[in-house]
């Protein structure tokens, strides 16, 4: 079996390093390569020439996009690297995201090395990693989704209506379909399950 390089772009760097340590012993590692700034990925990707490279969805110290926009943005660029979302972020709605734009496999950062090297080498040779989750998302549209967030940070419904400039009838058709889709029946249900499933984005430390 041919080693396989490996990039991880991630913005913890004790992480970063504790995952290279682990894997450094590996005869199917041959190089691992980490970086902490998302400039010139493109041109590292290049340079570096990994089989697979791994990126977390929260970027906040490094970046102002998430591990998946910058994921679709190397998809699009036609790199010869294949894309795996390492992250402690995992939520149906990050999976589904993930499997859309078209990355290879989605890995919980929770795992040993031995696993995660199992399923690197396997992802490797053409498979995709994807873990069958127990929730069933029917997706929010983009509207639904914006007026999650808004139900979360605390917002009535008229106060939802003037801020999106529409009236108290539509957002409440919204906020039915919205409960609906989640098997929901009330506005702190929606807000939980919409928490758990990953629709309500995480306030960064």
């Amino acid at each position: 079996m041919i080693p396989i390089n490996i990039l991880l772009i991630d913005d913890h760097a004790l992480f970063a390093k504790s995952l290279e340590i682990a894997l450094e012993d590996y005869p199917e590692i041959d190089h691992f390569y980490s970086l902490h700034s998302i400039e010139n990925t493109t041109a590292n990707i290049e340079k570096f020439k990994p089989d697979i490279t791994l990126i977390d969805i929260n970027l906040s110290n490094i970046s102002s996009e998430d591990g998946l926009q910058l994921a679709k943005s190397i998809i699009n660029s036609k790199c010869k690297t294949k894309i795996v979302m390492l992250t402690g972020y995992d939520l149906p709605v990050y999976r589904h995201e993930a499997q859309k734009i078209g990355v290879s496999g989605f890995i919980n950062k929770n795992i040993m090395p031995d696993k995660l090297l199992q399923i690197l080498m396997e992802i490797n040779q053409g498979r995709s990693y994807f873990p069958m989750s127990s929730e069933h998302i029917e997706e929010l549209t983009n509207s639904e989704k914006q007026i999650l967030q808004l139900l979360a940070d605390g917002y009535k419904r008229k106060e939802i209506a003037s801020k999106l400039y529409a009236s108290e009838r539509t957002i409440s058709n919204h906020i039915q379909h919205i409960f609906d889709k989640l098997e929901v029946s009330s506005s702190l249900e929606a807000v939980t399950k919409g928490i758990k499933l990953g629709y309500i984005q995480p306030h960064y430390e």
